[in-house]
């Protein structure tokens, strides 16, 4: 695992908890025993399809429980979805031959551009046919979490009901981590197969632009 500088530790809000969390799987980029492919597409689309399973297993599983013990699920679903997919961006990047310059900016992107885009996308630039990675702070890349975290919250909040129909429930929720999870693998193949460049100076604060960012909707 690749150490990285600390990160403080979360103000309170109410996606503390989900932040926290977050905080806790960017301390750390997973290794890959992934090399660099001569087919990377395919071989992403296959590393792609694994984690979508393995995520679909682990949070159906998460949400079986019903009524107020499923809420308490919620997070450890969460996470463990976090982990696969986390697992999965290392080794595209492996793939693709970028482990080296692999960032914990490049991961958080990754995975939250699809659920949470307005939190991350100013992360990554988009200039033509290469991506520029804008290196922040450890306290600016809290306050980004910080927001996915609240935003994650809001979706929790109606991920709950799902738990009061605990078969149904939990179909639905491990659907919804395969989807997430190929959303996520779209997001790094995009990335990871173009020409990457990562900024010398960390950024204390980012600014708001309309124009090169990446946008989608989350």
């Amino acid at each position: 695992m690749k150490n990285l500088p600390s990160i403080p530790e979360p103000a309170e809000n109410p996606g503390h908890h989900l932040s926290e969390a977050i905080l806790k799987f960017l301390g750390r980029i997973p290794e890959t025993r992934q090399t660099e492919s001569l087919t990377p597409a395919q071989t992403a689309r296959g590393i792609a399809n694994t984690a979508a399973a393995k995520a679909a297993t682990a949070a159906g599983a998460f949400a079986l429980p019903p009524g107020p013990l499923g809420w308490l699920t919620i997070l450890p679903e969460l996470t463990s979805v976090w982990k696969i997919q986390t697992q999965m961006v290392a080794d595209i990047a492996g793939i693709y031959g970028k482990t080296a310059a692999l960032s914990r900016e490049q991961m958080v992107f990754c995975l939250f551009r699809h659920g949470a885009a307005m939190a991350v996308r100013d992360l990554v630039v988009r200039v033509g046919d290469r991506y520029v990675v804008r290196r922040v702070t450890p306290k600016v890349l809290q306050k980004i979490a910080e927001k996915v975290g609240i935003h994650l919250t809001q979706k929790a909040v109606g991920k709950a009901v799902s738990r009061w129909l605990p078969i149904l429930g939990a179909l639905g929720v491990g659907a919804y981590a395969f989807y997430d999870t190929a959303q996520v693998a779209k997001t790094a193949i995009e990335l990871f197969e173009s020409e990457i460049d990562i900024e010398d100076e960390p950024v204390l604060e980012i600014a708001k632009s309309k124009s090169a960012y990446l946008h989608t909707d989350g």
